[in-house]
């Protein structure tokens, strides 16, 4: 078969993929390091290899972090009281298995951000769908949504991902219908995946976010399993360095079931 029959060929069965590789492999097989089974199957490697790459591309591409974390790459060692075994715990993504949710709250600087977007990452390596955003920049969508008709569709965006990274949560605070919308997005999400908050604040220092105090205890039924904490003060930060404790939660959520892991403290 000529070249170009060939390449025309493998283009008819999206296999064009394997042209990136194949005078390589020729080149194998013909120094006799292949035969012709070992030739068909890294032939076939080459493309699986590729297609997945591709599929990861797309993946960490729609997930739109701000920088490309990773858990391998954080810098355990700058503070000494990071829950280090909670981290490598959740790096595991069994809390994503379980479609649990995960809250990672602490001062400006201890890697909130960079360790939810790192967690992000490992789930699109995984295979999961992921998608990282600004919590304002959520509510100011929805708000979008509500005024041109098309707030379902992009509820349904929301809640059709698998993992949810909701970054700065409660940097201030919530209008009602934002208040309302937060809570129709955790109880749309609530068993269909998982989600990730990153917050200064600590989940008791909530309320006061909310015009309606109704509101975080409605979010706390919607979020019924309670999630996984993750809570530390940076030395980085002159703040004091010993572990905050994460049952300071609203006691509606402390009355709930606890998931496997339980409460984290020192």
């Amino acid at each position: 078969m000529e070249s170009h029959q060939l390449t025309t060929s493998l283009r008819a069965l999206k296999l064009s993929g394997i042209l990136d590789t194949l005078e390589v492999r020729l080149t194998q097989a013909r120094a006799g390091g292949l035969g012709h089974l070992e030739f068909l199957e890294v032939l076939l490697e080459d493309e699986i290899a590729r297609r997945e790459h591709k599929a990861l591309y797309e993946r960490v591409r729609r997930a739109r972090f701000e920088e490309q974390a990773t858990i391998e790459d954080f810098d355990f060692a700058f503070n000494p009281k990071l829950p280090v075994a909670l981290i490598r715990d959740l790096a595991t993504l069994r809390f994503l298995e379980n479609r649990e949710s995960v809250l990672l709250f602490g001062p400006v600087g201890v890697g909130k951000t960079h360790i939810a977007q790192a967690l992000g990452h490992l789930a699109c390596r995984r295979g999961y769908s992921v998608s990282f955003l600004k919590t304002s920049r959520v509510l100011s969508d929805l708000a979008g949504g509500r005024a041109d008709g098309s707030f379902e569709t992009r509820l349904r965006r929301l809640v059709r991902t698998e993992l949810l990274i909701l970054d700065d949560f409660g940097l201030r605070g919530f209008t009602q219908s934002q208040g309302d919308d937060l809570f129709e997005l955790i109880s749309e999400r609530h068993k269909r995946g998982s989600l990730i908050l990153t917050s200064n604040r600590t989940p008791k220092d909530w309320y006061e976010l909310f015009p309606n105090r109704w509101s975080p205890r409605a979010f706390s039924i919607a979020w019924s399993t309670p999630p996984s904490t993750c809570t530390w003060k940076a030395e980085a930060t002159g703040r004091t360095s010993d572990l905050g404790r994460a049952t300071s939660l609203p006691k509606e959520v402390r009355r709930a079931r606890t998931i496997r892991r339980g409460w984290v403290g020192n």
